[in-house]
């Protein structure tokens, strides 16, 4: 997938420096504290400008379309959550919809990812209320998979595949501002707002 082998080439090219900057060998590479889906070089636009945006295309829950490049020129929020109608995601999901007015306010658009199907997430956002608009990532080789979010995951001793629960803030000019990995719910979206405003 040109996306994902995109993302792997600069990020060997970053571990590489990385490496030389830091004079670790490379059998402590692992040990490295590099972002999940290298949110500090700017590889986020840089994509977008150099892959076609079909290689981003997701799915509203209407059947429309919506990628990233949709919202240039506009600050923007992805919120990446395992599963619609589970206790975590649905609190997140009511947490952002809460406060987006606010976030509009603050010139930010918002947009909360799932592999879950469109139908699914139509029943899911009208039986909550939700007002935070939602997109389908469901492809195999889509945005969640290049970032590296949709990865294997052990859970009791069963291995599946699930999405790590992650937020993008997306700066108006394409790049990522900031990246929360592994996200704990309580408080996440107004520390979200807060840092949309600042940016």
């Amino acid at each position: 997938h040109a996306v994902a082998d995109e993302i792997n080439r600069r990020f060997d090219e970053f571990l590489e420096a990385e490496l030389a900057d830091t004079g670790k060998p490379r059998s402590l590479a692992s040990h490295i504290d590099i972002p999940r889906g290298a949110a500090n070089f700017k590889i986020f636009a840089d994509i977008v400008k150099n892959v076609p945006t079909e290689s981003f295309q997701m799915t509203t829950p209407d059947g429309g379309t919506v990628k990233p490049s949709d919202f240039a020129g506009r600050k923007l929020v992805l919120f990446f959550y395992p599963k619609d109608d589970t206790p975590g995601c649905t609190t997140e999901n009511l947490d952002f919809s809460a406060l987006a007015a606010d976030f509009a306010a603050a010139g930010t658009a918002l947009l909360g990812i799932s592999k879950d199907p469109p139908a699914k997430h139509q029943k899911f956002a009208a039986k909550h209320g939700l007002t935070a608009p939602l997109a389908s990532d469901a492809e195999a080789g889509g945005l969640s998979d290049a970032l590296g979010i949709w990865t294997e995951k052990v859970n009791y001793g069963r291995t599946y595949m699930g999405m790590v629960r992650t937020t993008y803030l997306v700066a108006a000019d394409g790049t990522i501002a900031r990246v929360w990995d592994k996200v704990k719910v309580k408080g996440h979206a107004a520390e979200v707002l807060e840092a949309a405003k600042a940016l």
